[in-house]
């Protein structure tokens, strides 16, 4: 553990709020502040102190919302620590080695990882947006959906619908009724479509954006498997957490169910 002097000079720069969540314990923290008041700057000084308290890097997994967040959050935690020059054992930390990352990009390590535990080939592939809805539309074509006398969802329509289903945790009825009601005519013929593509997706051994936390979600739902999940990360930091939808929500409760070593930042009016 570095001396006191030296976690001071990194928390320096930090007000009493900020450095009390900072260096915060092991119990469960949850951030909420609005923008501009340094969010971002808490939880990057709290990462560095997590790694001065002798935390592995490779032992904290931090999710954001966006690529260029967790780079930008990363570079920052290598700057802090850059401050403080050395640790106690004279070698330098370095937030490289800390799995941060989208909720999709960490989902896509571990399942590349550990996905055999729940029946996913080794080689999957994992398609972008575009190429799900184009594959959905070749479903939707084959299903004679395409050219119908009243005109069906087109196939963003179609992927969007499917994707607030799996994200939202919700039945299609009660999605089409809540966000979607310009589209409940077609109800009995999107619930096959989904079907049909998800059993496309399988027999090509496909992941699309959605599956990535479905299959993340099913590996935490496995007795053992979430057991070697859990046991890979002693802290887990959440950026922007009012973003976060219910499936996202229930992956972190299975990583954390008592909270131990979870800290959560959000923006309360968002």
């Amino acid at each position: 553990m570095e001396d006191a002097s030296g976690i001071d000079e990194i928390l320096a720069e930090l007000n009493p709020q900020q450095r009390q969540a900072a260096t915060h314990g092991q119990g469960p923290l949850l951030i909420v502040a609005g923008a501009g008041t340094g969010k971002t700057a808490t939880l990057v000084h709290r990462v560095a102190w997590l790694m001065l308290q002798g935390i592995d890097p490779q032992r904290i997994l931090l999710l954001t919302f966006t690529r260029r967040a967790a780079a930008e959050m990363l570079r920052r935690v290598d700057g802090v620590l850059r401050q403080l020059g050395r640790t106690a054992s004279g070698k330098r930390h370095s937030g490289a080695r800390v799995w941060g990352g989208t909720f999709h990009a960490i989902a896509t390590r571990l399942l590349r990882q550990h996905g055999k535990a729940i029946g996913l080939p080794a080689e999957f592939s994992i398609h972008d947006r575009s190429d799900s809805e184009d594959l959905l539309n070749v479903v939707r074509t084959e299903q004679g959906l395409a050219k119908t006398d009243r005109r069906f969802p087109k196939k963003r329509t179609c992927l969007d619908i499917y994707s607030r289903c799996v994200n939202a945790r919700r039945k299609l009825d009660a999605v089409l009724e809540e966000s979607f009601p310009w589209c409940a005519e077609w109800a009995e013929q999107l619930g096959p479509l989904f079907d049909a593509y998800v059993d496309r997706k399988e027999s090509a051994a496909v992941l699309d954006y959605d599956d990535l936390l479905l299959y993340w979600h099913a590996l935490l739902a496995d007795p053992k498997a979430v057991e070697v999940i859990r046991g890979q990360f002693d802290c887990v930091l959440v950026d922007e957490y009012q973003d976060t939808n219910l499936l996202q929500a229930e992956i972190l409760y299975l990583l954390r169910p008592d909270g131990s070593g979870l800290t959560a930042v959000g923006d309360d009016p968002q």
